[in-house]
């Protein structure tokens, strides 16, 4: 298990009520498994409609649970924004 940081932008730091939280998941699969238990309720819908860099590099339609994360990296979760 890798220690991370999971920081969260927009709707998801105000569903999260923080800007950014330690997890220990090997996966990107895993960590947003525990964010998920960790904030249930408005947050887990807010996730379903994000996307997520994982140490600056965009996801994408990669499945989380084939993402690795490295110790000491960062998950950042990125609701959709408006404008442009």
């Amino acid at each position: 298990m890798a220690k991370v940081t999971v920081r969260y932008w927009a709707a998801a730091k105000a569903a999260a009520g923080v800007a950014e939280e330690p997890y220990e998941a090997a996966t990107l699969a895993d960590a947003l498994g525990s964010v998920r238990e960790r904030h249930p309720g408005e947050l887990t819908r807010v996730l379903l409609r994000c996307s997520f860099l994982v140490d600056g590099d965009p996801v994408g339609t990669r499945g989380h649970e084939t993402i690795r994360l490295a110790e000491g990296g960062t998950v950042e979760v990125l609701p959709p924004f408006a404008g442009g």
